[in-house]
C-alpha cells in the first residue's frame, strides 16, 4: 500500500522568505523489472510534484534492485543515452521541478563493472552535475544467516566529491554507504554545501542500528538539511531494504519520515534558516582540520 506524509518543520521567526522551497523524497520497493519501476517512480514523481516540491530525491536503486549484482551490468546504460536517464530528463521537465535520480548503473570500460551514478536534473530536464558513488558496500551484515554484501565485484568507486549549483543552494549529493565517512561531508561543506541529498537502499539490520543518527549527525557536524530518499520494504529478490526516509533540519531536527512502502514525504526548507543557525552557532568557521567556508 502507498503512503504519503507530510508534515510541516518549524520556521525561523519573521514568516515565509523567498528562498523557501518544498522539497520532497521517494520511497520505493524496487524490483527486477525496470518498466515497472519507472511507472511507479513517475507516479510517485507526480505526487511530489503535485504537493509543491520542486526538488524531488529518489532512492538508490530505484529503477532496478534485484537478487545478485551481476545482473547490474544488464541493465546497466551509457552516460546521457539510455531509457532510464531519459526518463528522468523527461520527468523534470514534464514537472518543472529538479530532480536527484538516486542511482543508476552506468556503463565503464571496465569489463563487468559499472558506475553507481547519482545524476541532477534541472527543470529544463538537463543533466548538471554526476556523482559516482565512492564507498561501496563490502560488508557482512549480522543477519540471519549472516550475509555477505561484495558491491565492488560489480561497481567500480568513483572519486569526486560533488556539490552542485542550484536555485536552492550549493547542493551536496551522496550515496547510502558514504554516510558513514564524515571526512566526504567535511569536503562538501568546505565546497559550500547548503544542503545535502542522500539516496538509499540501507539493508534492515544495518537500518534498524545506525540510519537516523547517521543522519542526523550529518545534519548537525554541517549545519545543513538533508533529505535522504531510501528503499524500504520487502523485495521480490527477497532482500529487505530499511525505509525510513527522512528529512532533517540544519539543527538536527526530523522534519517528516515514512516508515516502510512507496510514498511520499515533503517538507520546506528555507535558507534563512540554514545561515541563521550557522551565524548564530558558527562551527564551521571553527574547522581546523579543513580550511573553513567563506
Amino acid at each position: 500500500m502507498m503512503t504519503r506524509a507530510m508534515q510541516e518543520p518549524r520556521q525561523p521567526p519573521g514568516g515565509q522568505h523567498p528562498e523557501a522551497y518544498r522539497v520532497a523524497a521517494v520511497q520505493m520497493v524496487s524490483g527486477m523489472n525496470v518498466t515497472d519501476n519507472l511507472a511507479l517512480a513517475a507516479h510517485l514523481i507526480q505526487a511530489a510534484a503535485s504537493a509543491g516540491a520542486r526538488l524531488v530525491v529518489l532512492p538508490e536503486n530505484f529503477a532496478y534492485l534485484g537478487s545478485e549484482t551481476a545482473h547490474v551490468p544488464a541493465v546497466s546504460e551509457r552516460y546521457q543515452a539510455g531509457p532510464i536517464q531519459q526518463f528522468l530528463a523527461r520527468e523534470a521537465k514534464r514537472h518543472k521541478i529538479w530532480i536527484v535520480g538516486g542511482t543508476i548503473p552506468l556503463q565503464t570500460n571496465t569489463k563487468g563493472k559499472v558506475r553507481a551514478a547519482c545524476l541532477l536534473y534541472s527543470d529544463h530536464g538537463t543533466v548538471v552535475a554526476r556523482y559516482d558513488k565512492i564507498h561501496l558496500f563490502d560488508v557482512t551484515v549480522a543477519d540471519e544467516p549472516p550475509r555477505c554484501y561484495r558491491e565492488s565485484l560489480t561497481v567500480e568507486p568513483g572519486a569526486q566529491v560533488v556539490v552542485a549549483d542550484t536555485p536552492f543552494g550549493k547542493l551536496g549529493l551522496a550515496v547510502c554507504y558514504d554516510l558513514r565517512f564524515p571526512e566526504l561531508f567535511r569536503a562538501m561543506v568546505v565546497q559550500g554545501m547548503e544542503l545535502l541529498a542522500v539516496p538509499a537502499a540501507f539493508t534492515a539490520v544495518t537500518g534498524k542500528a545506525h540510519w537516523e543518527v547517521l543522519l542526523r549527525v550529518r545534519a548537525i557536524e554541517n549545519l545543513c538539511y538533508v533529505v535522504a530518499a531510501a528503499q524500504g520494504g520487502q523485495h521480490e529478490s527477497g532482500r529487505e531494504t530499511y525505509g525510513d526516509s527522512l528529512m532533517v533540519d540544519p539543527w538536527g531536527m526530523v522534519l517528516t519520515r515514512i516508515a516502510r512502502g512507496p510514498g511520499v514525504i515533503d517538507a520546506e526548507f528555507d535558507g534563512r534558516h540554514t545561515q541563521a543557525i550557522r551565524q548564530r552557532f558558527p562551527s564551521l568557521n571553527h574547522i581546523r582540520m579543513f580550511r573553513s567556508t567563506p
